[in-house]
């Protein structure tokens, strides 16, 4: 006898939204209907702990797929608790027993507060996005086998199931729209399986239909036929009767094999499309590496085996589990942005697929981590589909950087080659982490390598080079520049390495965000010696001489600053210099020349930011040096010296280019050049073209480039 129900005046409302509004993608019904069956084989499994012979109904637990192309129909069966008829009215004709209209009035108002995965329950509902109509065979233990119908109109109806017997479980029929008919291929259901229900702990069975070649026999009108001939070539042919009696056995093989034919025949099989275990739920301790690195290549696609694996859970208030992998190589397109993936770890709830795209569950920086995550009580909205609580979300995250953050130092302080070949791949991520995560900044600090000149080929951490600073150095110097090989040759750390003291070199663009929020390590503050304000280590003898050295050249200070005038905010003596006789240093709080390049070369570059940020210019030349010594002494016997104002503006242009800055103007500085090499193949100006005549400069170059008087140009080359 077939009874007939009416659903709850607000669930036909829910449904309708559950099939217009809940649900992104209409794939997920799949996840939801195999997320009930594992739950319902859960139940009977615990229950079966204190009572084995509630398992005797039916020993197998597993869920089923079987599409039925004909038919138009897909069938979900587990051999779970199933439902009773009290089961059938109360849960899938009531969504919630207490709180549904309120619930339904907050949605309404969009405060709704969507709590604990499967309160509402409407996962069952997920059905009706891709089917007309639902039909449920059900069988519990302590009933009879019942069928659940509706076609959500509503009304739903519930009668005794005379037909054959399910055993135990839930047989869910979905009779699909016709627009839903891709749910049938065998392809598009592996491949939805593979996505969000891969490692349920119960094997998902699809019946698979298979196409084989069979050999069969002939039917008997046809082999008569072919007898009756074959009689007829006997007669005709009485000499090859005579034959010999190995060649009747082959002729004998060969009749045989005429009365067989090939024909195709449609097999049907059970296929397991969930074989890969979820590896996360064991001991660490007895998971090999082999499947660590088969369980990764599953999981990625890498073609290449993982570099190194965390394998954790945490437990408490909120516990879940994970397994971190750190790839062998960046991907290519890892900076790029844009809609790019924010990270590569997945995200499941009792082990079904949730997310892949959650920005809160990793910072940027370790973006190129992969793995999974895994936890039983997350707070997931009524579709599954976005974590509720950032609360919680922090704490995954926070936990997640502190076991990566592990996994990388245990990597750096026992394996030395493999840390070396992930500092080459992702050392551009800790610097990012340096600038984004002020939290664990001490920490990725360690992981830091650069060179120095005291490094050789190989890499120094800021660690080691604290335990070789020498007993007066209180701050790490570090100089910043396009290239190894520029920085090396650097006029700026000219007295560093005389003094033997040890200098980083940080040629990596992001190097200059990095430091700008690393102050300092170890209680030793990072100095910049491209900037003003560096101290060097002095005995009492050298503090003297630098004294002496200032007062003996503040007058060709003065002089140097009137002839640049604004191109430079003062000009002072300095102790870095050796073998070069000046350079140009920027602000302690400005841009260094290496930032002021890198930011000019940003294509959509706010000018109207520069100018804040374009350092400010100091001119610092070394007393020691010959080319000043004889500037001095030319200043001193005449402050009016034409020769000094065109030594001045060509030393001006040199420290621009070796302090790594570029020229304003460079035509101007070329044709100081040109003069100089005149003159230092004792050419006279008037022997010079037309186009290449001083005369010819647009902004009266007589004050940049004054005629040298008679005598001047020994002088010139003489201080050459």
């Amino acid at each position: 006898m077939t009874e007939q129900y009416h659903f709850q005046a607000e669930i036909n409302e829910l449904m309708s939204l559950i099939i217009n509004t809940f649900y992104s993608n209409k794939e997920v019904f799949l996840r939801e209907l195999i997320s009930n069956a594992s739950d319902a084989l859960d139940k009977i499994r615990y229950q079966a702990l204190t009572d084995k012979s509630l398992m005797d109904s039916c020993p197998d637990m597993h869920v089923q797929l079987i599409p039925d192309k004909e038919n138009k129909t897909l069938t979900v069966q587990d051999t779970g608790i199933g439902m009773t008829k009290s089961d059938l009215v109360n849960c899938l004709g009531t969504i919630a027993r207490s709180g549904t209209r309120g619930f339904m009035e907050a949605l309404k108002q969009g405060t709704a507060d969507f709590s604990m995965i499967g309160q509402f329950g409407v996962g069952f509902y997920s059905a009706y996005l891709v089917a007309d109509r639902v039909q449920v065979i059900t069988k519990h233990n302590d009933d009879e086998q019942y069928i659940w119908e509706s076609a959500a109109g509503g009304t739903f109806t519930i009668r005794k199931d005379d037909g054959p017997s399910i055993g135990r479980g839930a047989k869910m029929i979905l009779f699909l729209k016709d627009d839903q008919l891709e749910y049938l291929e065998e392809s598009r259901l592996k491949e939805l399986v593979k996505k969000h229900s891969e490692f349920v702990s119960y094997p998902i069975q699809l019946y698979t239909t298979k196409e084989v070649e069979k050999e069969v026999e002939v039917e008997e009108e046809e082999s008569e036929k072919k007898d009756d001939e074959e009689k007829k070539d006997d007669e005709e042919k009485d000499d090859e009767e005579k034959k010999a009696d190995i060649e009747d056995d082959k002729e004998d093989g060969e009749e045989k094999q005429k009365k067989t034919k090939t024909v195709k025949e449609v097999q049907h099989d059970w296929e397991t499309c969930n074989p890969n275990k979820p590896i996360w739920t064991r001991d660490p301790k007895d998971v090999t590496q082999e499947e660590y690195a088969k369980f990764y290549k599953a999981i990625t696609n890498d073609w290449e085996e993982h570099l190194a694996v965390k394998h954790f859970s945490v437990e408490g208030k909120l516990e879940f589990r994970a397994v971190l992998y750190c790839p062998k190589r960046a991907p290519f397109d890892m900076f790029e942005g844009g809609k790019k993936k924010m990270n590569n770890l997945k995200l499941y709830v009792k082990r079904v697929f949730i997310m892949d795209n959650c920005e809160e569950l990793c910072p940027e920086w370790l973006s190129f981590i992969k793995g999974i995550v895994d936890s039983d009580d997350l707070p997931l909205n009524i579709s599954r589909e976005m974590l509720q609580q950032n609360r919680i979300l922090g704490v995954i995250r926070k936990n997640i950087v502190k076991k990566c953050i592990e996994l990388f130092t245990t990597m750096a302080e026992e394996n030395k080659e493999d840390y070396k070949k992930f500092y080459e791949s992702f050392s551009k991520n800790l610097k990012f982490g340096i600038h984004e995560d002020s939290q664990n900044r001490g920490k990725i600090a360690d992981l830091l390598r650069y060179h120095s000149n005291k490094s050789g080929e190989e890499l120094t951490s800021l660690k080691d080079y604290v335990t070789r600073m020498h007993e007066k150095q209180d701050s790490i110097y570090f100089i910043t520049g396009e290239s190894r090989q520029a920085v090396e040759n650097s006029p700026f750390i000219e007295n560093i390495k005389k003094k033997g003291l040890e200098v980083l070199y940080m040629t990596d663009p992001i190097d200059e965000y990095a430091v700008q929020q690393l102050k300092e390590y170890d209680g030793k503050k990072l100095v910049c010696v491209t900037k003003e304000g560096l101290k060097l280590p002095m005995s009492d003898e050298e503090e003297k001489e630098e004294e002496e050295n200032k007062k003996s050249v503040e007058k060709l200070c003065t002089a140097i600053k009137e002839i640049l005038g604004d191109k430079v905010e003062k000009v002072v003596s300095s102790n870095r210099m050796v073998q070069s006789p000046c350079l140009l240093v920027t602000s302690e709080f400005g841009w260094s020349a290496n930032m002021e390049r890198i930011m000019k070369a940003q294509a959509l570059r706010d000018g109207s930011m520069s100018s804040y940020m374009v350092a400010k210019k100091t001119l610092e030349i070394n007393p020691q040096h010959s080319i000043v010594k004889e500037l001095r002494r030319r200043v001193e016997a005449d402050a009016s010296d034409k020769s000094v104002r065109d030594l001045t503006h060509l030393l001006m242009d040199t420290a621009l280019l070796s302090s790594g800055f570029s020229l304003g103007d460079p035509n101007s500085f070329a044709k100081r050049i040109h003069r100089m090499i005149g003159l230092g193949l004792g050419l006279d100006e008037a022997d010079a073209p037309e186009e290449e005549k001083v005369e010819g400069e647009v902004d009266g170059g007589d004050d940049d480039l004054p005629d040298l008087e008679d005598g001047d140009d020994e002088a010139m080359e003489s201080v050459d």
